[in-house]
């Protein structure tokens, strides 16, 4: 009987990260998490308190690994704290691929984003022909370009091979980002205003869809697969008004939907000066965006959806929940955790 194979999960502790962790080992693989903040909620996993920024922590997290999955990443979508979005982002990748080199991991898969093309203005079923952004509406999504850059330009070099998923816009179960900062307006009353004319789709991804992608990325990504190197967008392939989402997720959980609409141009005015205040005031709070981020309003005020054709064809990948199911799952895992209004 063969070894279990060694995986590690970088970020394993977070939203993503613990869907995957979960998978793994529904695959038998002996799974190690490496994270900074430890929540040990499995005893079939090791779990082991470490910055992705200590290159000496995660040189030993990624020893004598069979694949590692690099999840860990900083989402900050404001102008500010800047050095520490690329500390997180770029240097703490060049760590995990250096680690990778050293302690001859044979695979890293890398969790990218869809904005390292975002420009801020239209995309309809973009691919991956489509070239890197040429300019930044925030820190987040240039530091994600160059740790992907890297990461795939880096495959073969040092017996690594390497891949990149960029999923967009992920909901679900466990959600701790997109839907905790809406439910939390509508709880105290303050969600009444939608943004924008309502007439722009947004790609949205189910986390258990971008979890089969990791997967799928795994086993395809052997040497001479066309795999290697390659970046992926995995969306649900449903695209929809950002507020049509949101207005589902609110009726499922007895919530009232918004009544009034704010014009992009007030909107964005507004998130400008938020940012400004939050920046010299508070010196850029993390994890405290409540939507008011100048990249958030322009993100949901612009089409952006993309086609996941090369996935199919190179990865084999079809999202297995669809748009309804997920936000049904989703709607009743809140409600569970006593977020719902009646």
């Amino acid at each position: 009987m063969s070894e279990p194979r060694a995986s590690l999960v970088t970020g394993g502790c977070g939203f993503l990260g613990r869907f995957l962790v979960d998978a793994l080992v529904r695959r038998g693989d002996k799974v190690t998490v490496l994270d900074h903040r430890i929540d040990r909620w499995r005893d079939d996993v090791d779990f082991v308190a470490g910055d992705i920024c200590d290159p000496e922590a995660v040189a030993r997290a990624c020893a004598g690994r069979d694949v590692v999955f690099h999840n860990a990443s900083l989402v900050h979508t404001k102008h500010s704290r800047v050095e520490q979005v690329r500390a997180v982002n770029i240097d703490g990748t060049r760590n995990v691929l250096a680690a990778c080199r050293k302690g001859q991991v044979p695979k890293l898969v890398y969790v990218s984003s869809a904005s390292v093309v975002y420009e801020g203005e239209d995309i309809e079923r973009g691919d991956e022909s489509l070239p890197y952004a040429r300019k930044w509406l925030a820190p987040y999504a240039e530091t994600k370009r160059i740790a992907e850059e890297e990461v795939l330009s880096a495959s073969g070099q040092g017996g690594v091979l390497t891949c990149a998923i960029r999923p967009h816009m992920i909901f679900g179960p466990g959600d701790t980002r997109l839907l905790p900062a809406i439910l939390a307006r509508a709880k105290a009353g303050n969600l009444k205003f939608t943004v924008g004319a309502g007439d722009r789709l947004n790609d949205f991804t189910y986390v258990s869809n971008i979890v089969d992608s990791l997967l799928l990325a795994d086993e395809r990504l052997q040497p001479g697969s066309p795999v290697s190197g390659r970046a992926y967008f995995i969306t649900n392939g449903e695209p929809m008004n950002f507020w049509d989402f949101v207005r589902r997720v609110l009726v499922g959980l007895g919530y009232p939907t918004p009544r009034f609409r704010i014009p992009y141009a007030v909107a964005y005015a507004a998130a400008a000066a938020r940012e400004t205040f939050d920046t010299v005031v508070r010196g850029g709070t993390l994890h405290a965006e409540e939507g008011l981020s100048r990249f958030s309003i322009r993100y949901i005020c612009t089409h952006h959806y993309f086609s996941f054709a090369r996935a199919t064809a190179d990865l084999g990948y079809t999202p297995q929940v669809t748009m309804l199911e997920g936000i049904r799952r989703t709607v009743e895992y809140f409600r569970a955790q006593g977020v719902a209004a009646v």
